[in-house]
């Protein structure tokens, strides 16, 4: 099989997102405190640049993350799933696992995202699970904490591929 070409690269299943990175806002590249965010409030995050590093598009399109905030109390998650919040901010990958699409509607009475490409409906308090449309699986999450200084930073990188499912998965 070697001479069948070169292996598949993990392009589609990394994003730049490791553990501390600092979510900062997009656009304005500005580091985001958890007081920034009032209840309700969604803002689109990327995993902030080091020293001389360029944002290139194809980065940007699948490390997107929309911060969401809702009354810690609402929550209806593992404990696992709880401990990636923090007070009362969640973080899920911007990118529809339906067909790719950009997830940018959020319904702040019921606590959903929708895609509007094909509709795919997340019920944010659950963990985005998919509550309609054509998504098979929920959108990732992104587990947060904040560093030192109160900045809020990535625990990990994503633990799943975050985009579309497709034939090499098993979503």
């Amino acid at each position: 099989m070697r001479d069948l070409g070169p292996l598949p690269k993990d392009d589609l299943t990394k994003t730049s997102w490791e553990a501390g990175s600092r979510l900062v806002t997009d656009p304005g590249d500005r580091p985001i405190r958890p007081e920034d965010l009032e209840i309700g409030a969604v803002a689109q995050v990327l995993p902030e640049l080091r020293g001389d590093e360029k944002r290139h598009l194809s980065d940007i399109a699948k490390d997107a993350v929309l911060l969401i905030r809702i009354r810690p109390e609402e929550f209806q998650l593992s404990p696992e799933r709880l401990s990636w919040t923090y007070d009362g901010i969640i973080a899920f990958s911007k990118i529809c696992s339906h067909m790719g699409c950009a997830v940018a509607l959020y319904e702040q009475t019921t606590k959903h995202l929708l895609c509007p490409c094909h509709q795919s409906t997340f019920d944010v308090p659950r963990a985005a699970k998919v509550i309609f449309g054509p998504a098979a699986r929920p959108l990732p999450q992104l587990a947060i904490t904040v560093d030192s200084e109160g900045y809020l930073i990535a625990q990990k990188p994503f633990t799943e591929p975050v985009g579309p499912s497709f034939w090499e998965r098993s979503s």
